[in-house]
């Protein structure tokens, strides 16, 4: 079985490093080369393969670097013409044989936060760069609101037990925006208090998981009435339907 591990870079992104017990490691997210070069020199990994989710330059800032080191591994990531000059092109329901872990690893289409961001899953995790965070979800750069949705019911409706590792610490900014709109909601008022325990003693609060997010991330809740009636309330509005309902709570938290 392999781990994953969190290599923390600039002021709040994990990058994350994926690896077996025979020295192999691939990187998600390589937005800081040097921070990655410093951990599989202290671990004594070789890097094999870099999984990338999407084009901004805190994802992908270090593949120049590790590459030069590692000139054999393998890169992956959307497929389409931004990536074709430096990464294997992937889409929606390919797989990867990740010589890391052993195991295999699948392609996610999840347009939003940009046009072509892709997420990598198994049976176990997720990782969805900057589409999905905990409590809240990536901004809309170049996706529609209604591309957003339908890639996180695609993350939402995975196994309840599958761990989401997403690529920034927000989670305890987002609490705050999703507490105004879903006061109410105990389940978030739990977790809030775990959070605030994880940050005072300095640790991540990532991975979260799947059942974590369904009870807690209003953006995955936009057909509950707590969250539509909010959403109503705060824009004098009625009758808001799911897809609506999301557009208006992603331009809330825009300006929050």
């Amino acid at each position: 079985m392999y781990q994953v591990v969190k290599i923390p870079a600039f002021s709040d992104n994990y990058i994350w490093a994926i690896h077996n017990n025979e020295g192999k490691c691939a990187i998600v997210d390589p937005g800081d080369g040097d921070v990655v070069m410093s951990f599989l020199q202290i671990q004594q990994f070789e890097l094999t393969e870099i999984l990338i989710t999407h084009h901004h330059s805190d994802h992908i800032g270090g593949v120049k670097l590790l590459q030069s080191h590692f000139p054999n591994c393998k890169i992956y990531g959307p497929d389409t013409s931004r990536f074709n000059s430096f990464a294997q092109g992937v889409k929606q329901g390919d797989v990867i044989n990740l010589e890391a872990s052993d195991t295999c690893i699948e392609v996610i289409e999840v347009p939003g936060h940009t046009i072509d961001h892709i997420a990598y899953f198994d049976s176990a995790n997720v990782f969805v760069g900057d589409t999905l965070f905990s409590a809240g979800c990536g901004r809309l750069f170049e996706g529609s609101a209604e591309q957003m949705l339908v890639s996180l019911k695609k993350i939402s409706r995975l196994a309840p037990s599958t761990n989401i590792y997403c690529a920034h610490e927000y989670t305890a900014s987002n609490i705050q925006f999703a507490k105004t709109v879903d006061p109410s909601n105990q389940d978030l008022i739990a977790y809030e208090s775990i959070v605030k325990d994880l940050r005072k003693n300095d640790f991540a609060t990532i991975p979260t998981t799947v059942e974590v997010q369904n009870k807690i991330n209003p953006f995955l809740r936009c057909d509950s009435l707590p969250v539509k009636h909010a959403v109503e309330k705060q824009f004098s509005t009625k009758d808001l339907d799911e897809k609506n309902c999301f557009a208006n709570l992603r331009r809330w938290k825009d300006s929050f």
